[in-house]
């Protein structure tokens, strides 16, 4: 499976292959739609086994899912709510063709829809606000980062210039109005340097422009307190194997600092999502030496730690990690 989680080495080492009312309408429960396989208002634990090609879930509200799909040597894990029933849809899409591929969760039908080509960077999201997942690429070209949209809402197209070539994507709902926005972290002159990023509102098309993180920190986009906005997020992975990983989050509600050590540099994926259902993103990683996910409940501040996947699977959820 391919990995778009490019800035840090370590994902190199599991995959050597070029692997939704007002605040519950948005931010955090779309997030946790793409994830929610038994729409239960519960993200659910799930990994993708490049060995077998099958995606394995553990249903929060009970039961299991094992359902081969995909190609571990071409695609990009891809899921999201595509046909809108409020249930994630398991969805890949390939670099060798350009093809999205799900099953529909509502019915079980298998769809293919060519959008992009070969070296776009996948990133569906509810962009107009539907309830439905978008088609969406990012190309970069000619030193520039450009959007391409296939709007669920009424099929219309959008092609716009958001960001340059070596930034990172950065999706999430930053005003809380149900629809994503267009969204980068802009890294400084060095790994050292300080990150900028830039988000343009769908709201009022006005402009958040903000330091935030280091150049070489991973965007953990979530709401991570509760106020219906994605919060600006990163994690910052320590100097050895063995050091911690350090997650910074500003919070939109009131702009102040949440800063957790959580997770190991060497051993872990980021796998935040909203696993207790209380509206709020939880950190959560995800460890490749036992097969376990860590997670740090928002709702009670209890770590549940499960069993689930193997070494060198894949968490899902790690799509959203960039």
């Amino acid at each position: 499976m391919k990995s778009i989680l490019t800035k840090s080495g370590k994902f190199g080492v599991f995959f050597a292959l070029v692997v939704f009312l007002v605040a519950s309408v948005s931010a955090q429960p779309k997030l946790r739609r793409a994830l929610d396989f038994d729409n239960d208002g519960k993200a659910d634990l799930s990994v993708f086994r490049p060995s077998n090609n099958v995606w394995y879930v553990n249903k929060s509200g009970g039961g299991f899912l094992f359902q081969q799909f995909g190609l571990a040597n071409s695609d990009y894990m891809a899921p999201g709510d595509f046909d809108g029933d409020g249930k994630a849809d398991v969805s890949v899409w390939r670099d060798t063709d350009g093809v999205w591929y799900r099953l529909n969760s509502s019915n079980n039908t298998f769809v293919a829809v060519n959008f992009g080509i070969t070296g776009d960077e996948p990133v569906a999201r509810d962009y107009d606000g539907d309830g439905k997942t978008d088609f969406a690429v990012v190309r970069r070209t000619n030193g520039a980062m450009i959007w391409y949209v296939l709007r669920s809402v009424d099929g219309g197209f959008v092609a716009y210039q958001f960001g340059l070539a070596t930034d990172y994507t950065a999706c999430g709902d930053y005003d809380g109005d149900g629809k994503f926005d267009f969204a980068i972290q802009r890294p400084g002159a060095t790994a050292s340097a300080q990150s900028t990023f830039y988000i343009q509102k769908s709201s009022d098309g006005n402009y958040i422009i903000t330091n935030w993180g280091l150049s070489n920190d991973l965007v953990v986009p979530g709401d991570y307190d509760g106020d219906g906005k994605t919060d600006i997020a990163v994690v910052r992975e320590g100097a050895t194997p063995t050091s911690n990983l350090v997650w910074y989050i500003q919070k939109s509600s009131d702009g102040g600092l949440i800063a957790v050590t959580y997770g190991i540099t060497g051993s872990d994926l980021n796998a935040q999502n909203d696993y207790d259902g209380d509206g709020k993103c939880d950190l959560a990683v995800w460890r490749d030496s036992n097969g376990s996910f860590y997670i740090l409940r928002s709702s009670d501040g209890v770590l549940n730690v499960v069993q689930w996947g193997t070494a060198s699977d894949f968490p899902v959820a790690a799509y959203d990690t960039h």
